[in-house]
C-alpha cells in the first residue's frame, strides 16, 4: 500500500511557510513569492495586498498565488494573518541577465534519458512490418511488449476521440506529422513563462524569441525540448503509415505544458495544469517529470535550514491539493517514478537538491532523506507510479523501486539490456522528435537524412517525420497512460459535463492492475546490473526485490498490457 501523505508537490523556486519566516530581502528590491491561502478560509488575496504584495497569478481553486512585493518584511507581515498557510520565496526580480544576454540555454537532461540517446549500438532497421502495421512498427520492442500492436489491442480498440489525455511536459510539437491528427489544439494551453538565467546568471530556457513583445510565453504547441513530443508521441500517435503508432491511437491528445524549455517544472505550472484537467474533461493525464528543486520534499529534515524546511512544506500541500482536485473531477493520474536507480521506500542519499539557484549562491548540498519525504508527483495520494522494464522484461537499471511505491511497470528502455551487457541505443523507445530541433542539434544531413543513430526519419510521399531512442521512466509512464486511456474507451460512459467518455479514476486504476501481467520478482530478488560503458570502465550494482507475484517493488501490480486491458 502506498503511503498516505497529508501533502503534495510541483516546483517553481518555492520558499518558506509561515513557521519560518522567509529571508527577508533588501527594501525595496523586488522579490516573488509562492503564497497558499489556507483551506476553506477566505480573504487570503486581500492578506496578500494588505501586506504589500500585487498578484500575477492565482489559482483559486486550490489556493495558490504568484506574488510580486518590493517589501522586505513580506512574509513575516503575512505570517500573522489566519488566512495564509505558508508563503514561498520564488526568485528576486532583476537578478537575470538581460534577454540579449542570454544567449544559451543549459537543458537540464536526466543523464539517463541522455544516457539513452547518445551514440552507440546499431542504427535501427525497421525490417518489413506486416501489411496493416504502421513502417517502423519492427522498431517498437515495446508496444509488442505490451500487445498494442496490429494483431493485439489495436484489433479491438485502438481508442476514442471522446478520450482526452493530457500531457503534462515540455511541450509538445502540434505539428508533428504524426501527432498533428490526434492533437487538441483548441483545448492544449501553455502554463509556462520561458526564464532567461537563474539567480547566478547561468543560462536556463535561454532567450524569449517566441513573441515580438518578449513576453517569453510559447505556442500551445511548440516543444523546445523534445521531451514532451516523445511522451505524446508513445500514448496516441495514430495509425496513418507512418513512422510509429501510440499505445491508444485514436485518442485525443492535449498539450498542458507545465515544464519549461530547460526540462524544469515548477509549482504554479503544475498546479495550474492539474486544476484545468479537473475543470475541463480530461481523462489522464501523464507526469513524466519530479517536482523542482528538490527530488524529495521534507518538513523535518535537519540538513535542511528552516526555510527549505517550509518551502518543501508549501510544495507539498499546494500540490497534493491539485492532485486531489484533479482525482475528484474524474482525473487518472499516472506518473514516472524516478530514474535514480534507488528503493524509494528506503533512507536515499540525495545529493542533487535543490536543483535550481533561486537565491544568488545556492548550490545542491548532500542530505541522508528518509522514507517519511516524498518525492512528487509521484508519491502523492491517487498517483499511479510506474517502473521501467527492458527488452527482456527486466527492471531497467536505472528504473527506481520499492515495495508499495511502484505500482505498475511498463516498458522504458534499457541501452544495457543485452547479451554482453554492453550499449545498443535500440534497445531504448522510439517515439516522435521535433525536426526543428533534430536540425538546431545537427542530428541531420543536408538531404534531412539522420546523421546520428538515435534518431530515425520515415517518410510518406513528401511529409517526412523524425523519431528519437530515449529511454527512463519518462518512457514507461506514458505507455501506462495510454493503456489507462484505452481502458476509459472501453468501458467509459458519457461525460454529462464535457461530453465524450469518462470513467472514475479507481476503476481506471482497478483495472489496469487487475489485466497487467502479474510478475515475480527475479531469483535470487537481489538482482546486480552489469554495464559495460563505452569509455571501457565496468559498472556494476545491485537492486532488492522485496514483496510477491501480486505485488513488489520491480513491478507492482505486473506489466501493464494493452490486449488484456480491452478484452
Amino acid at each position: 500500500m502506498k503511503r498516505v501523505i497529508m501533502v503534495s508537490a510541483v516546483a517553481l523556486l518555492v520558499g518558506a511557510a509561515l513557521t519560518s519566516p522567509v529571508q527577508a530581502q533588501p527594501q525595496g528590491q523586488e522579490t516573488e513569492y509562492v503564497v497558499l491561502y489556507k483551506e476553506g478560509a477566505t480573504g487570503g488575496r486581500q492578506a496578500v495586498e494588505a501586506a504589500g504584495g500585487v498578484v500575477l497569478k492565482e489559482n483559486t481553486a486550490v489556493g495558490l498565488a504568484t506574488v510580486r512585493t518590493g517589501r522586505a518584511d513580506f512574509a513575516a507581515a503575512l505570517a500573522k494573518d489566519g488566512a495564509i498557510e505558508g508563503v514561498a520565496g520564488n526568485r528576486v526580480i532583476g537578478q537575470a541577465p538581460p534577454l540579449a544576454k542570454a544567449t544559451g540555454t543549459a537543458r537540464r537532461t536526466d543523464a539517463v534519458e541522455k544516457e539513452g540517446r547518445e551514440a552507440g549500438g546499431a542504427r535501427g532497421t525497421a525490417g518489413k512490418p506486416r501489411p496493416d502495421a504502421e513502417p517502423l512498427a519492427e522498431l517498437q520492442w515495446d508496444m509488442k511488449q505490451i500487445h498494442a500492436t496490429a494483431d493485439g489491442s489495436y484489433r479491438y480498440d485502438q481508442g476514442s476521440r471522446g478520450v482526452t489525455v493530457a500531457i503534462l511536459d515540455t511541450g509538445v510539437d502540434g505539428t508533428h506529422p504524426d501527432i498533428a491528427p490526434n492533437f487538441n489544439a483548441a483545448l492544449s494551453r501553455n502554463f509556462t513563462t520561458d526564464i532567461p538565467a537563474d539567480a547566478n546568471g547561468a543560462p536556463v530556457d535561454g532567450p524569449c524569441e517566441a513573441e515580438a513583445d518578449r513576453s517569453c510565453e510559447d505556442a500551445a504547441n511548440v516543444d523546445e525540448n523534445g521531451h514532451g513530443t516523445h511522451v505524446a508521441s508513445s500514448i496516441g500517435s495514430p495509425i496513418n503509415r507512418l513512422g510509429i503508432a501510440g499505445v491508444a491511437p485514436k485518442v485525443t491528445l492535449v498539450n498542458l505544458r507545465a515544464g519549461q524549455d530547460s526540462g524544469y517544472f515548477f509549482l504554479q505550472p503544475s498546479v495550474d495544469a492539474l486544476t484545468f484537467a479537473g475543470d475541463h474533461g480530461i481523462d489522464v493525464v501523464n507526469m513524466s517529470y519530479y517536482i523542482d528543486p528538490w527530488l524529495f520534499n521534507c518538513t523535518d529534515n535537519p540538513a535542511d535550514s528552516p526555510e527549505n524546511r517550509a518551502e518543501q512544506g508549501v510544495i507539498i500541500k499546494a500540490t497534493q491539493r491539485a492532485l486531489d482536485y484533479a482525482h475528484r473531477r474524474g482525473v487518472t493520474l499516472v506518473a514516472a517514478a524516478g530514474n535514480q536507480g534507488a528503493d524509494f521506500t528506503k533512507t536515499f542519499v540525495d545529493t542533487t537538491s535543490p536543483d535550481f539557484a533561486s537565491e544568488p549562491g545556492e548550490a545542491p548540498y548532500s542530505r541522508t532523506v528518509p522514507p517519511s519525504c516524498v518525492h512528487l508527483p509521484g508519491e502523492g495520494n491517487h498517483v499511479i507510479a510506474v517502473s521501467a522494464l527492458g527488452i527482456s522484461k527486466r527492471k531497467s537499471y536505472f528504473s527506481t523501486f520499492g515495495n508499495g511505491y511502484i505500482d505498475v511497470s511498463a516498458p522504458g528502455g534499457d541501452v544495457y539490456d543485452t547479451p554482453a551487457n554492453t550499449r545498443d541505443v535500440t534497445k531504448a523507445t522510439l517515439s516522435a522528435y521535433p525536426e526543428q530541433l533534430a536540425r538546431e542539434n545537427g542530428e541531420l544531413n543536408p538531404d534531412g537524412t539522420p546523421n546520428v543513430d538515435y534518431v530515425v526519419r520515415d517518410c510518406r510521399g513528401t511529409t517526412c517525420a523524425y523519431y528519437q531512442y530515449l529511454q527512463g521512466t519518462s518512457m514507461a509512464s506514458p505507455r501506462t497512460a495510454g493503456v489507462a486511456a484505452l481502458i476509459v474507451s472501453r468501458y467509459g460512459h458519457r461525460d454529462p459535463r464535457h461530453g465524450g467518455k469518462t470513467l472514475a479514476p479507481a476503476i481506471v486504476e482497478k483495472v489496469l492492475k487487475g489485466t497487467a501481467t502479474k510478475t515475480p520478482c527475479p531469483t535470487p530478488p537481489a538482482f546486480t546490473y552489469t554495464r559495460h560503458l563505452p569509455n571501457g570502465t565496468t559498472v556494476t550494482a545491485t537492486h532488492l526485490c522485496e514483496g510477491n507475484r501480486g505485488g513488489n517493488g520491480f513491478y507492482g501490480a505486473g506489466l501493464v498490457d494493452a490486449l488484456r486491458a480491452v478484452r
